[in-house]
């Protein structure tokens, strides 16, 4: 006597294909992404000079609608700093160093 196993349907690929981003919409996602690093850039090493003397490797969390930016020797407390006087807005962190690098390879 022979049992049949049941014969299951194997998906392979995407979980959700109906869910799927242009490529237009890529690309502008990224361009937007980019512009708001620039203007934080911009920020970021318009007051490095100021700070990096006696904070070097603090973070600078970094708000480029208002320009305000907030540092701290702990990352997270910089970021709770940020969230508190602007709790709405997207922030951007970087190091007090030479290349604003925040993390490590």
């Amino acid at each position: 006597m022979t049992e049949s196993t049941p014969k299951r349907l194997v998906r392979r690929g995407r979980i959700f294909p109906e869910i799927t981003i242009s490529p237009e919409e890529l690309a502008k996602r990224k361009a937007e992404k980019d512009a708001f690093h620039q203007r934080c850039r911009a920020i970021f090493e318009r007051v490095r000079p100021q700070f990096i003397d006696k904070h070097y490797g603090w973070y600078i969390a970094v708000e480029p609608d208002s320009g305000d930016y907030f540092i701290d020797a702990d990352i997270e407390l910089a970021s709770h700093k940020a969230r508190q006087k602007h709790p709405n807005a997207v922030h951007c962190m970087f190091c007090l160093n030479e290349t604003g690098a925040t993390g490590t390879i």
